[in-house]
């Protein structure tokens, strides 16, 4: 014998009561007002905008450093514009719907302080006077260059390292200022370790 069911049926405006108070609800935490509470994502700014979202010009060469022109502490700006229908915050805070044709930020690329010493004329003296220590005068090694004109290059031997030391880069200005080469020419980068380099290059657990 089955027992009896201890329910009680619903009145028809208790129901509709609890399904308008379940709609209220959905509606209240799923629409404008619960994504106000619950805080809307804020906008990306342009910096942050990944490879493929924006492309940068080239900078602007100075003729006389082949160096960028705004190049301040060895570090230049470029500027870079957001894809069309990118959103974002640009350089001035401002959230802006891009069209591929608008600034969205400048990107920082690194530049050379450079202070009047060709790399040209630099290997030109060392091939055909280095033996007079034309070479070492023009980088600012007078005494070297004294030495190298006294014995002639060293009997030639001289002469021979120091054209190589040059033509590698390795021998610069006296000043620590870098050799002024073509911007889009074949350059000289050396690659050195820091404390904080090393730490990237290591893989943690």
């Amino acid at each position: 014998m089955a027992a009896a069911c201890p329910c009680r049926p619903i009145a028809p405006e208790t129901a509709a009561a609890r399904l308008m108070g379940v709609l209220w609800f959905v509606s209240v935490t799923t629409g404008p007002w619960g994504a106000a509470a619950g805080g809307a994502e804020e906008t990306l700014k342009c910096e942050d905008l990944k490879m493929g979202q924006y492309i940068c010009k080239d900078p602007k060469i100075n003729d006389a450093t082949q160096e960028p022109v705004n190049c301040t502490n060895y570090t230049a700006y470029v500027q870079c514009f957001p894809a069309p229908n990118i959103i974002c915050k640009d350089f001035g805070g401002n959230e802006t719907h891009f069209t591929g044709s608008e600034v969205g930020f400048f990107k920082p690329i690194s530049c050379r302080n450079v202070n009047g010493y060709s790399y040209k004329v630099a290997v030109a003296l060392s091939l055909f006077l280095g033996w007079l220590g034309a070479d070492r005068f023009y980088l600012g090694y007078p005494a070297l260059g004294l030495l190298k004109f006294c014995t002639v290059g060293f009997c030639g031997i001289g002469s021979l390292i120091d054209f190589i030391l040059i033509s590698m880069q390795i021998v610069g200005p006296s000043d620590g200022s870098s050799y002024i080469i073509d911007y889009y020419g074949t350059r000289l980068t050396r690659l050195s370790i820091t404390n904080e380099t090393f730490r990237k290059t290591q893989s943690y657990p």
